[in-house]
């Protein structure tokens, strides 16, 4: 159980039997907010419970338990006394919608309706294949199903996975926790030489913010391997022209690595 929710100091209210449930939202729906206070209080600890199935996705869980008051809110606002359920039955989707909502809205990587129909229709067909046949299908028996291609397949499978924080916790044991960002950190160290992962992706958006002609000049010259006469060659200048516009491309680059320190 997160450390930090056990922070939060939540109030502590007995659980309410389902008459004392129905007895408070009556009051509740008949304008009173002492009534309303209290069935909010007392079902915080189902919002708590709900929150912790969210852990890991890159919010702070103490936003996404707002959140969940929030549809907490909501269902004690909507909820009809005439229902023939639990209050508890009904708040749960209402509280975790509230949630997914709030996680889909929010989320960076936007996916076209028709790619989320796509996802949605194979996970049709891979429940239908997997009840027929008896094991998983695989991308190709599922594109037939579909009459897709595979790459179709592939594309809506992995648009429809949620992106994953990089400060998800891998492994924890008495000490420190082992976050993802430190498994890509440390990915490519000591294999032929190459940089960590995550420093080749920052590498590359610093190249792509330079000049076109100064970006084509370091790739040729330390990606490709070729000679300052090679690259003055291709662009049509002479090799102390080349010479002077790659020291000012890598100049460029200290600057935007290093801004506050003066560069030569």
């Amino acid at each position: 159980m997160s450390t930090r929710l056990l922070e939060m100091n939540l109030p502590r209210f007995p659980l309410l039997s389902d008459q004392e449930m129905r007895e408070l939202l009556r009051r509740a729906k008949s304008g009173d907010r002492d009534a309303r206070e209290r069935l909010i209080n007392c079902n915080l600890k189902l919002v708590f419970n709900l929150v912790r199935r969210f852990q890991n996705r890159g919010y702070e869980l103490e936003d996404l338990f707002q959140i969940g008051c929030i549809g907490l809110m909501k269902a004690i606002d909507k909820f009809d006394l005439h229902y023939d359920v639990r209050f508890s039955t009904y708040a749960v989707p209402m509280i975790v919608g509230e949630i997914r909502r709030f996680l889909r809205d929010d989320n960076p990587v936007k996916v076209s309706r028709s790619v989320k129909e796509t996802a949605y229709r194979i996970h049709q067909a891979r429940q239908k294949l997997t009840g027929r046949i008896g094991r998983e299908p695989t991308v190709g028996e599922v594109a037939a199903e579909l009459g897709i291609s595979r790459e179709d397949v592939v594309t809506a499978m992995e648009a429809a996975q949620a992106p994953t924080s990089i400060y998800e916790t891998l492994h924890q044991d008495d000490g420190d926790p082992i976050y993802l960002l430190d498994q890509l950190r440390n990915r490519g160290d000591g294999e032929d030489g190459e940089p960590p992962w995550l420093d080749q992706i920052a590498l590359k958006e610093l190249l792509m913010s330079l000049p076109e002609r100064d970006r084509k000049i370091l790739i040729w010259r330390f990606f490709e391997d070729r000679t300052q006469a090679d690259v003055a060659r291709r662009l049509g200048l002479s090799q102390v022209q080349v010479s002077r516009l790659e020291r000012q491309a890598i100049k460029k680059l200290k600057q935007m690595l290093l801004p506050e320190e003066k560069t030569s």
